[in-house]
């Protein structure tokens, strides 16, 4: 199919309407005058409109010509940006990357490992979510994403590469009004039962569904990250299991307190996670960065 509009039609009129005349235009194109002109000719001719104005010394765009350039320019870029991809796929770089991250992980170490990347100008489109508990490795499994920060629980064998994080450190918090905040001494099953319990719902999409610190409730409270589990416990709705290093702000400013009970919660290691295969240049990258990254827990 012939399409009057290309590539280099738009760039001559966009270097017309820059430089305001056809001469300067055609000496920034490296041609000469007569070849613009040529080209807006047939242009204006395949399209049964005029683009310029030609009343004057100076190209003046008609409304056809304006309109014309707006939505040109868009494609000009769309192009360049293109061509640029094509060039750095070529080199090794992909032109996405997906990252997973548990909805343990407070969002700011992620961030500030992005914002290393960003600096570096390479055309990679950036895909973050979050995910909980099984999740990270479900995102992996189905190839949702490309990398997953903190994953826990038992490691899959020889399907993916990891690298621990560190440890999370779990504490039962209740709201500072919560009828068992000035309770005194170890709480037991019978002190805990009443009250509703707050957890997170498992992500994971494709594989079996997990769970972590339940205890025997007389109801529970569903909640989709560790950001509404934190809320919904500082209101005072529930009580449950909190990462330690989460919600430091609300314990310091008394929102929460944190409990003696009698379920023990060991520290739960938690791994980055990528498939073995070799990876291209943006995911290396980020593994590398994340083996150094403070991860605040």
């Amino acid at each position: 199919m012939h399409h009057a509009i290309t590539l280099d039609a738009l760039r001559v009129l966009n270097a017309i309407q820059q430089k305001g005349s056809f001469a300067q235009a055609a000496k920034s194109l490296f041609k000469v005058p007569s070849a613009l002109t040529y080209t807006m000719q047939k242009l204006e001719t395949d399209l049964g409109v005029e683009l310029f104005n030609r009343n004057g010394q100076r190209a003046v765009l008609t409304e056809a010509g304006e309109l014309l350039l707006a939505e040109g320019q868009t494609l000009l870029a769309a192009a360049s940006k293109l061509e640029q991809k094509v060039r750095q796929v070529e080199s090794g770089w992909e032109t996405k990357l997906v990252i997973s991250k548990d909805t343990i992980i407070a969002n700011q170490p992620v961030l500030d490992v992005m914002q290393r990347f960003c600096l570096m100008d390479k055309h990679v489109e950036i895909s973050l979510f979050e995910e909980a508990l099984g999740g990270g490795w479900d995102a992996l499994h189905s190839q949702r994403c490309d990398i997953a920060i903190g994953v826990t629980g038992e490691l899959p064998k020889g399907q993916y590469e990891v690298h621990k994080m560190g440890e999370v450190e779990f504490v039962f918090a209740v709201a500072n009004h919560h009828p068992l905040a000035n309770y005194v001494g170890v709480l037991e099953a019978e002190q805990m039962f009443d009250f509703p319990a707050v957890v997170v719902a498992d992500s994971a999409r494709i594989l079996p569904a997990r769970s972590h610190g339940l205890f025997e409730s007389k109801q529970i409270i569903r909640v989709q990250n560790m950001s509404a589990k934190i809320d919904t416990q500082v209101s005072g709705l529930g009580i449950g299991f909190l990462p330690r290093h989460l919600i430091q702000q609300q314990v310091e400013q008394q929102q929460l307190v944190i409990k003696t009970t009698y379920l023990h919660r060991p520290l739960i290691p938690v791994y980055i996670a990528w498939n073995k295969q070799q990876p291209g240049k943006a995911l290396n990258w980020f593994i590398q960065q994340c083996k150094q990254q403070d991860w605040l827990l």
